[in-house]
């Protein structure tokens, strides 16, 4: 997968332009604010997520406009392919190669990419909500059948825990949980199934990947913590058995206390956990770790190279680290912002963009 260009128009405040890059490495670079991560934001956006800044659609247009616009132009399953996007009311249109799309969803796992910020170093420190929704975008843009599957779950939850609350006030409502109970399990067995196998590949690759970041000193561990069973292989029977043993507290809270909105991914290094133990720099790594990892598992199940998004990622990492990171993804396209062009300067291919206030200009490197 090889991004050609990308037109903006009216998007946040980068200037109205159609910018070119190299099919290899992409170095943005420039002062604080000026634009750098609005670059890849427009670019992630074409994978059918959300900001991953936790910017409302509605925040994405330029000040005082009422509609934005983005067209990418890229090569991927071996043709040539564009895409367009509108946000206008805090609503975004697609197009694919012409054709109208719904909404986001309906156009994950069209273009693929793997984004790291500074705000996701919260995957290891904060709540597992994160790390949630980390493992369920990998398996929305490598099988674009796990939306659906989690889409019915997040149903079944909402209904089962609108009931909850119904039975505390009218008790006579009970009998009636049992059918949200089977299918709450059985979409949840499909949701848990499809994570742990997920975990599992994960784990594998960012095992290798933060051996070499640590120099080999440190190993690196993901597991899938499953509130319905961590010692047997999950079954609607067994799903069914744990939603039993917790009815009674949950009706008293109003919410579902087992199934995989509860689950999280346990990640340890040296076999101590990275959230209580890690350091700065630990965390770091096992980020890097965690996106590249992702990267490789949706090469594995799609077929193509995910395009490699990395903001402000080297300003932490040693020369060594630097090194290790730039050749290990050296065969992706890769756009890397960064405030100093000297950071990458053992690169002797790819394209150097400058941006200076909302303006993108550019060169290749010798």
């Amino acid at each position: 997968m090889i991004v050609h260009q990308l037109t903006v128009d009216r998007f946040r405040n980068l200037q109205k332009d159609t910018i070119s890059f190299s099919p290899g490495v992409n170095v943005i670079y420039g002062k604080n604010a000026q634009g750098k991560t609005n670059l890849l934001e427009a670019l992630w956006l074409f994978t059918g997520g959300h900001s991953f800044r936790g910017i409302r659609d509605s925040e994405l247009t330029a000040f005082g406009q009422a509609e934005a616009k983005l067209k990418l132009d890229f090569f991927s399953e071996e043709r040539d392919q564009t895409m367009a996007l509108s946000i206008r009311g805090g609503k975004r249109q697609f197009t694919v190669n012409g054709v109208e799309k719904r909404s986001g969803a309906d156009v994950i796992g069209k273009f693929c990419g793997v984004i790291f910020s500074p705000e996701h170093l919260s995957f290891v420190k904060n709540g597992p909500s994160l790390r949630r929704s980390f493992l369920d975008g990998a398996l929305c843009q490598s099988r674009p059948t796990y939306a659906r599957d989690f889409v019915l779950y997040q149903r079944a939850l909402q209904q089962r825990n609108a009931l909850l609350k119904e039975i505390s006030k009218q008790p006579s409502l009970q009998p009636t949980l049992e059918i949200w109970n089977r299918s709450l399990a059985q979409r949840g067995v499909k949701v848990i199934r499809q994570r742990q196998e997920m975990t599992r590949f994960l784990d594998e690759t960012a095992r290798e990947i933060y051996r070499g970041l640590s120099q080999d000193r440190e190993t690196f561990s993901i597991q899938y913590d499953c509130t319905v069973s961590r010692e047997e292989t999950v079954t609607e029977s067994l799903f069914l058995e744990r939603l039993s043993a917790t009815e009674k507290s949950d009706i008293a809270t109003g919410h579902t206390a087992v199934g995989p909105h509860r689950d999280d991914l346990e990640l340890t290094i040296d076999g101590n956990s990275a959230r209580l133990y890690g350091s700065q720099g630990q965390q770091r790594s096992a980020v890097l770790a965690l996106k590249l990892s992702e990267a490789a598992v949706l090469e594995q199940m799609t077929g193509e190279k995910p395009v490699i998004l990395l903001d402000d990622v080297m300003s932490e990492l040693d020369s060594d680290r630097q090194s290790y990171l730039l050749h290990r993804i050296r065969d992706r396209q890769i756009f890397l912002t960064c405030c100093d062009p000297h950071a990458i300067q053992s690169l002797t291919e790819g394209a150097a963009l400058l941006v200076e206030a909302g303006r993108v200009t550019g060169r290749m490197l010798a």
